[in-house]
């Protein structure tokens, strides 16, 4: 016996679009900034970026407090816009993990970094050191200590060997 069914009336229904994520804009510059500050969503389309970001940004990073009001509403004034664009600069830009980030903020100082005032970088995101002073013949190796030359012959009879392995 076959029993008649009804269809199912969800499945008829068709299920509303959901819409499209929001693309990552460009940061928005308008206007000044109201006495009351900005609201999360105000700040973080002038900045460029989520909501969920400023809010992460928040639990990882000390210096960036803004106001809260009783509500728990945040706030971000002048000062508070300054610090999340250079955040995003150092994550989105110049590559810095937020540990990295943090760490260049805490040597170099908020202020300078701010200010704009050209830093050294460390390690590999290309040094802007000056390069080692080279030897009259040169070879950065002639002006070496003892300890970093015995490296430096360690190295090159190793890579001597390596050569002569591939060789033959």
């Amino acid at each position: 016996m076959t029993r008649n069914r009804r269809p199912i009336a969800a499945a008829k229904r068709a299920r509303p679009a959901k819409p499209a994520p929001r693309a990552h804009t460009a940061p928005r510059a308008s206007g000044p900034i109201p006495e009351r500050g900005l609201k999360i969503g105000e700040a973080a389309d002038r900045i460029g970026v989520e909501t969920y970001v400023l809010r992460f940004w928040e639990t990882q990073f000390p210096l960036l407090k803004p106001r809260h009001t009783r509500t728990r509403h945040r706030f971000y004034h002048a000062r508070d816009l300054e610090v999340l664009s250079l955040i995003k600069r150092l994550l989105h830009q110049e590559g810095f993990t937020i540990a990295g980030a943090n760490k260049h903020i805490r040597e170099h100082g908020i202020e300078a970094l701010l200010t704009g005032k050209p830093v050294e970088h460390a390690g590999k995101r290309g040094s802007k050191t000056a390069p080692a002073p080279r030897a009259q013949n040169g070879s950065a190796a002639a002006q070496a200590d003892g300890p970093t030359r015995r490296v430096l012959s360690e190295v090159r009879r190793d890579l001597e060997n390596l050569q002569r392995m591939l060789r033959g």
